[in-house]
């Protein structure tokens, strides 16, 4: 999402509704927007297969910060059915583009946003937003993934281009998408600086990896001894913090803006001419890309991911998982800042 997205709010969610007549499926609806009460549980029809989509029988789902922004229309757009990622089974491809009963998982491509989203027992994606992810993990486990390790990954490894040696400072290191940038990041060899919001969360990250911890502000240039020696700087705050970041970065580093953890207030008065130091690079990611020309999901390693996660090498087990009844509290404890890491979502 782009910062004048945010300005531009929906006034109502987007109804996608298929034929009515055929077999119906339990889902999750947003009527209106606003608080909590207006996540509501609804039998709505099932989706119905297309050329070049796939259906998926959705096994579980992540909770994403998206959604919370969405719930309260705070988003560009936002369909009826929230969700913006999955893994499940193929119910039906009648492009053959994925076989019937294959372990896949779907993220974006409009999830959630112009097409009712995985918040139901059923949901139909483009199959360019569509990934095979084979695996003995428990749903449970394989639903921490889709979104934060596409999106980490893409972030560290095409946008930032890191390599082993590199010293990363990431910004919003507790959330969900941050613990997996720092695993990858710590994975692939670099040194990362990691910062958080609370003393108490110190420890967490450096026992996942982080060099070092420090307590994030906004003149974070201005504290930090490496500052004009940083080689990347992966910002999740946002719009708030994205300024310092660029002052932190050695000539010729590169920042990517991936996340408002802050909020989604626009920048205001941003002159580059007057801000932004010589020969430092500026980028940004949103998953919504996935799929697209460019940046086909098919480029993250999500089968590898996986199977590092089975072997070890990866820790990525979920802080919390609800059941699809639970949704009220899966939103509050989002909203409350109290997820601790990446939360899912099982159907029973």
């Amino acid at each position: 999402m782009s910062t004048t997205d945010a300005t531009q709010l929906p006034t109502a969610p987007a109804v996608v509704r298929e034929q009515p007549g055929g077999e119906t499926m339990r889902a999750i609806i947003l009527n209106g927007f606003g608080g909590l009460d207006s996540l509501v549980y609804a039998d709505i029809p099932r989706p119905l297969p297309k050329s070049g989509e796939v259906v998926i029988e959705v096994k579980a789902f992540g909770i994403n910060h998206a959604e919370l922004h969405m719930r309260r229309g705070e988003w560009a757009e936002a369909a009826e059915v929230s969700g913006i990622e999955c893994v499940g089974v193929v119910d039906s491809c009648p492009g053959g583009e994925f076989p019937v009963g294959a372990k896949v998982a779907a993220l974006m491509g409009g999830l959630g946003r112009t097409i009712n989203g995985s918040y139901a027992q059923y949901t139909r994606v483009r199959a360019a937003n569509v990934a095979l992810i084979e695996s003995d993990l428990p749903w449970a486990d394989l639903a921490a993934l889709p979104e934060s390790y596409a999106v980490a990954w893409t972030c560290l490894f095409r946008n930032l281009r890191l390599t082993a040696g590199q010293t990363l400072l990431l910004r919003g290191a507790t959330s969900s998408l941050g613990q997996a940038a720092l695993k990858l990041a710590v994975a692939a060899g670099a040194r990362v600086i990691a910062t958080a919001r609370s003393r108490g969360r110190f420890s967490m990250l450096e026992e996942l990896g982080a060099s070092r911890v420090k307590l994030e502000r906004r003149d974070l240039a201005d504290h930090l001894p490496e500052a004009k020696q940083v080689d990347a700087v992966l910002d999740l705050v946002g719009n708030s913090t994205i300024l310092d970041s660029l002052d932190l970065l050695r000539r010729g580093g590169t920042a990517c803006l991936a996340g408002w953890l802050g909020g989604l207030e626009p920048i205001g008065d941003f002159n580059p001419l007057l801000r932004m130091a010589s020969g430092v690079n500026w980028n940004f990611f949103g998953s919504f890309v996935f799929g697209t020309p460019g940046f086909p999901l098919s480029d993250v390693p999500l089968q590898d991911i996986a199977r590092q996660v089975a072997q070890g090498a990866l820790e990525a087990k979920p802080s919390h998982v609800f059941s699809f009844d639970e949704i009220h509290e899966a939103h509050r404890v989002m909203e409350a800042g109290e997820a601790g890491g990446k939360m899912v979502v099982v159907l029973q």
